[in-house]
């Protein structure tokens, strides 16, 4: 009602004929509660980050430089399929669509999906990563970049076991990265899902699915922390060149690398 002055609300109430005020009601917090958006809420999101440093400090300090978080701007994700998965090629993170839901049990059921019938392309790359103190900084990781789809994600807050739980269904197309202070490079690294293997004759496995709840336990001291359980992880990998001293010493493959029974707690000391 912005704009509407209370001596012309006043009037238009005036002018209300006794007979239909007499079909105005006062609703009371019960009924109010009722009216309420039953389709949940839709974000459809287009984004690009860009980050010069990040810094984490305890005593001394790690940096993150040139972080780029946005689309992969290809076309020719997994070349060996001979399809374009990922639709326009853009360096945006875009094609999402997220879905908000509160279920009847207060369940909040967050859904990430690609707006169109292609998946989420995603890009992350880095410069240096520097280890920093008064003895001086090492570099421990550089040159990182990683190209990957995403099929699907969900967020499930549950009500009756105060947990997260998170699934998702990723592959990467391609990840490289150097270790400087090891004379280590990993180039050429591809994940899939388990048993993608294009002479097969069922339909290719490309995502692998990650499913892990989050929550607060006790630690060993009795002290609440972050819990993190990995429920499921089925994966195919490939590492096309392993760089040691600047000469590849060749390949690695993992075939249906599954992790379970995996559980970890987070907490300072």
């Amino acid at each position: 009602m912005k704009g509407l002055k209370p001596t012309m609300l006043a009037l238009c109430v005036a002018g209300v004929p006794p007979a239909a005020m007499a079909e105005i009601q006062r609703l009371d917090d019960s009924t109010m509660g009722n009216i309420t958006g039953q389709a949940g809420v839709t974000i459809e999101l287009e984004t690009r980050l860009n980050i010069d440093r990040f810094i984490y400090t305890d005593e001394g300090s790690m940096e993150i430089n040139d972080i780029f978080v946005g689309g992969a701007n290809r076309t020719d994700m997994f070349a060996e399929m001979n399809l374009n998965l990922n639709g326009v090629a853009s360096s945006n993170l875009d094609n999402i669509r997220i879905n908000i839901d509160l279920a009847n049990d207060g369940d909040a059921i967050i859904n990430l999906l690609p707006i169109t019938f292609h998946a989420v392309d995603l890009r992350v790359a880095t410069g240096a990563w520097n280890l920093v103190g008064t003895g001086g900084s090492t570099t421990i990781l550089d040159n990182f970049q990683m190209d990957m789809l995403i099929g699907s994600g969900t967020i499930r807050i549950d009500t009756a076991t105060d947990k997260l739980n998170f699934k998702t269904d990723i592959a990467i197309d391609d990840m490289d990265f150097d270790v400087p202070f090891l004379a280590l490079g990993i180039q050429d690294f591809e994940m899939t899902g388990a048993d993608y293997d294009l002479s097969a004759p069922q339909p290719l496995r490309l995502f692998a699915g990650v499913e892990m709840d989050i929550y607060k336990a006790p630690n060993s001291q009795n002290v609440e922390s972050l819990a993190v359980d990995l429920q499921a992880f089925n994966a195919d990998i490939r590492i096309g060149g392993v760089i040691v001293g600047g000469t590849s010493i060749g390949s690695l493959a993992l075939d249906n690398l599954a992790i379970t029974n995996t559980s970890m707690l987070i907490y300072g000391h």
